[in-house]
This record gives C-alpha cells, sequence and structure tokens, in this order.
C-alpha cells in the first residue's frame, strides 16, 4: 500500500489543509458533524483531500460506502449499486462516491437523479475540472458546491514529518534528514499531498542501504521531485487559469507576478499558449497607449520559438516585462468589439456610394462615384462621409488618456476643424 493511503486521515482534525471548508464552525465541518449529509460536488486540484473528506463522510454517517470512478466506470456499473440501494443492506441508505465525474456523459450522470431524489443514494462526486462546465445541471441543482484548494507548503510540512515518522517506525531506521529537505518538498509538490508523501518515500527507497541510519539528502531528493511543481494539463482549468493570471498581471502592471505565471507556464513544457497570449495582450491591454509593444512582442515570440527551451525563456521574460512596465490602452479593443457587435445586429448594409466599387447602375448608365481623393487636400484629408448611412455620426474608438492617444487625438481635432484646402 502506497504511503500516502497508509496516512489516510482518521478524523477531521488530522486532515491537511482545507481550513476553509473544515477549520471550526466551518460549514463542511458542521455538515460532517451533523451526520445528516446532503448530495455533495468537491473540486479542485489532485491530491488535496476530496477523496479523505468522502470516505470520513461515510464514516460519520454509518452508511454503506460504495466508490466508482467516472474514467472507467459504466452504465452498468451505476445500475448495478442502483439495485444495491434496492437490498436490506442498504437500510441506513448508500453513499456512492464518483471520483472524476467529468468523465461521465450525459445519460449517465442522469441515470443517478431518481436514486438521488428520493434519497436512497446520496451522491458525492469529485472533479478536478470547473463542475459549472462538467456536471449536468440537474445535478448540480441538487447538490452542494465545496472547492477544495492547493495545500500550503506550511500546511503540508507537518504531514512531510508524520510521514518519515511512520516509515522510521514501520522500518525500523532512523532518518537524519540533510536541512531544507523537508520544505523543499513541501515547495515543490505543486500544493498535492499525496504527491509529497510520495516524494518522502522514493527518498526513503533512494537513500536506504544496509545501514539503519539513512542520510537523506537535498541533492537525492531534488532529483527525485524534479518537475513536479506543476500541477495542470495544458486542457485543464489549471492551465487557462494561468494564463489569465499572466494577462490580468500584466493588464495589472505587476511585472513580478506575471514572470511567476510565465514560469509556471514554461516549467510545464508549453511553449506556444503564452507566446499567443503575450501577442493577444500586446493589442488588448497595451494597444495604441504604446504601438510599438507588438513589434517587440512578435521579435520576442519569435526568438523564442526558434530557441526552444530553456533559452526561450529569456525573450519572453522580455516580452511579458516590457508590456507590463508600458502604458495600458484597450481602446483598440473596446472600439472593435462595438463594431463587431453593430456587424452582428445587420447594421451597416447600405454603403456609401463614394467608396463603392461600381460605376453603373441598373441599366447601364455611368453614375458618378463621387470619391474625393484625400492626398490631394492639405494634411492629406477631406471631409467625407465614409460610414454606411444608418451609422452615420457612430463612434467606436474612443482615445485613452495616455500621453501617446492624446498627441494623436488633439493633431485630428485641429486638421479636422480647418476646411479643406487642396495642395
Amino acid at each position: 500500500m502506497p504511503l500516502a493511503d497508509k496516512l489516510r486521515p482518521e478524523t477531521i482534525d488530522d486532515i491537511v489543509g482545507q481550513s476553509h471548508l473544515l477549520g471550526e464552525g466551518r460549514p463542511l465541518r458542521k455538515i460532517i458533524e451533523s451526520r445528516q449529509i446532503p448530495n455533495l460536488i468537491f473540486f479542485g486540484p489532485p491530491g488535496v483531500g476530496k477523496t479523505t473528506v468522502a470516505k470520513m463522510i461515510a464514516k460519520y454517517s454509518d452508511k454503506q460506502y460504495y466508490k466508482l470512478n467516472g474514467t472507467t466506470a459504466s452504465l452498468a456499473d451505476i445500475k448495478a449499486i442502483m439495485a444495491e440501494s434496492e437490498s436490506v443492506y442498504a437500510t441506513q441508505g448508500i453513499i456512492l462516491y464518483l471520483d472524476e465525474i467529468q468523465y461521465l456523459n450525459k445519460k449517465q450522470q442522469q441515470s443517478l437523479l431518481e436514486y438521488i431524489e428520493v434519497g436512497k443514494i446520496t451522491l458525492i462526486a469529485s472533479t478536478t475540472e470547473n463542475p459549472y462546465f462538467y456536471v449536468y445541471n440537474a445535478l448540480l441543482s441538487r447538490s452542494a458546491v465545496f472547492e477544495f484548494k492547493s495545500v500550503s507548503a506550511d500546511e503540508l510540512l507537518p504531514a512531510i514529518d508524520r510521514a518519515y515518522h511512520h516509515l522510521e517506525q514501520e522500518n525500523d531506521v532512523r532518518f537524519n534528514i540533510e536541512e531544507d529537505v523537508k520544505l523543499y518538498i513541501a515547495k515543490t509538490s505543486g500544493g498535492d499531498v499525496r504527491k509529497a508523501l510520495n516524494s518522502v518515500e522514493l527518498s526513503y527507497f533512494a537513500c536506504r542501504g544496509e545501514d539503519r541510519e539513512i542520510l537523506i539528502t537535498k541533492e537525492v531528493v531534488a532529483q527525485l521531485v524534479q518537475h513536479t511543481g506543476m500541477n495542470f494539463d495544458k486542457d485543464g482549468d489549471q492551465h487557462y487559469d494561468l494564463l489569465s493570471g499572466l494577462q490580468k498581471s500584466i493588464r495589472g502592471s505587476d511585472e513580478n507576478a506575471a514572470l511567476f505565471y510565465l514560469a509556471k507556464l514554461l516549467n510545464g513544457g508549453d511553449l506556444l499558449s503564452p507566446c499567443r497570449r503575450l501577442l493577444v495582450i500586446a493589442t488588448e491591454d497595451i494597444g495604441m497607449a504604446y504601438p510599438q509593444a507588438i513589434t517587440i512582442v512578435k521579435a520576442c515570440v519569435d526568438s523564442a520559438v526558434q530557441l526552444g527551451l530553456p533559452e526561450a525563456q529569456i525573450p519572453l521574460a522580455q516580452a511579458v516585462v516590457v508590456l507590463a512596465t508600458a502604458p495600458k490602452s484597450n481602446s483598440a479593443y473596446s472600439a472593435i468589439a462595438m463594431a463587431m457587435q453593430d456587424v452582428s445586429s445587420g447594421k451597416g448594409s447600405r454603403l456609401p456610394r463614394c467608396i463603392q466599387n461600381v460605376h453603373y447602375d441598373g441599366l447601364g448608365e455611368q453614375k458618378g462615384q463621387n470619391y474625393i481623393y484625400p492626398h490631394d487636400y492639405v494634411n492629406d484629408y477631406v471631409h467625407q462621409v465614409y460610414m454606411p448611412e444608418d451609422l452615420v455620426g457612430h463612434v467606436y474608438y474612443q482615445p485613452s488618456s495616455n500621453k501617446h492617444e492624446q498627441q494623436i487625438a488633439q493633431y485630428w481635432k485641429q486638421v479636422k476643424s480647418q476646411k479643406d484646402r487642396k495642395k
């Protein structure tokens, strides 16, 4: 049995982390202690206690406990447990723990409803994804949803201590653990308790020898736990959370936070997603306040793609710092969003004559296009209507207050206030 399963907590107070749910007076703890268990949905990253809490709830409630995994469960498996709920052995009711519920299709999830509604089965489902996107709405409306969070390094340290102590007693050995080894394991486990305990167990296997005293070195542990700090897959919600963190940090002009999220993404081996996101940020969030930003970022992204990891981190870091410290404007983004909305609503179908590439009417008679060539006039500008007639006067672009856009706005205000004069 893996060490993480041997040390699975027996009481609520033994659970590492999740104090926002399981601390004194917190909602989930009060539900468990009441023994009146509703249908529950737990979501959060792996290894943070969702399964442990489900088992503990079954223990407190004196109900029969069944577990299915959404990756392998079939409709027949679900129906078999439904049949059990009808037997004399299930007089206290059944708790069905459905791990990775996001992998069940709609029909499989719907099959649970009849038994949930009459109370024959209490469902506890868990998922690493956002349940509001992956769980059938009828199940959501009948369940209380709780978010489990990554466990901090400080919260992991007691669990790591307990794991080394257990191994000493179980194997009749004594550990001599180098300084910072436990903290290193805690920090590189990505908030995953199971991963931290697996690292402890691996360090024992890697360092043990003939002697009863075992030296656990940071060098060995570093080799064992490298690349374990990442805890997302490229199609999962956490991946998009990191990309969101990158963009929002840059938008908020926090270059340090942005560099951290970039490092998390690159450490997970994802090069292309941050490249694409940085190109978007250059125009969406910096835009007209610093128009050269897109040119700089494009050069940095091209360099990163040609270099590949790990060297790609250097030009991408430059791009992040340039964007985060640049003045900000979303005026171009807002302008095209409003224009797209008018297009989607069917406005602007009749284009002004001066921009049409048509010189004959339906009867074959030639008609003037009436287009005036701006370059024939002073400042290369002439008053002329370009908007479709039902949109004349609509304003999409509103200059932001930054210096660059205000200078442009002032220039065009002056030019457009003058009378048309030919060169």
